[in-house]
């Protein structure tokens, strides 16, 4: 496996990622499935300031990808990110979620961030297995906060702080 920056290039197998995320899920709260122009957008926009990595197999497949993002807009938390993996149903259980975040963290920290976030729609064992194997913690859960297919989900918080 392969990880290595995200390219405008892989804007559609990133979409083709994440589109069943959006209309089968509520992992992510979007309704609409973002278009590959839009995929695009993001990647541009958080490329630089926090890292976009995507993982290929052999073959040059993307598996998933894991990028930062602005965690608030207030200049208070500069020095905080959030960040996010997306895992193909192909690269399930292949570790790929674990080796973009071995790319990602290391970068962020790097990059001066003090500490990491993470929020995750529950229930969601995965991604919070994911997320305490690299040292993020509980730092809470919100209840009934976002809505999608006709319920209420509650968020949880993971932050990882680097010492």
């Amino acid at each position: 496996m392969i990880i290595r920056p995200a390219t405008l290039d892989d804007a559609a197998r990133i979409q083709a990622i994440y589109a069943p995320y959006v209309t089968d899920t509520a992992i992510s709260f979007e309704e609409v499935v973002p278009s590959v122009n839009d995929m695009a957008d993001r990647i541009a926009s958080v490329q630089k300031t926090y890292g976009y990595f995507v993982a290929e197999d052999e073959a040059g497949e993307i598996l998933g990808y894991a990028y930062g993002s602005q965690y608030r807009a207030r200049k208070a938390y500069q020095y905080t990110a959030e960040v996010s993996a997306y895992v193909a149903d192909a690269g399930r259980g292949k570790g790929v979620g674990s080796a973009l975040y071995d790319v990602l963290i290391p970068h962020m920290k790097a990059s001066g961030y003090h500490a990491l976030m993470a929020v995750v729609t529950l229930p969601n064992a995965a991604s919070q297995r994911l997320h305490e194997r690299f040292g993020f913690h509980h730092v809470g859960t919100t209840p009934e906060v976002g809505r999608k297919f006709d319920m209420w989900h509650d968020i949880g918080m993971w932050q990882l702080t680097f010492k």
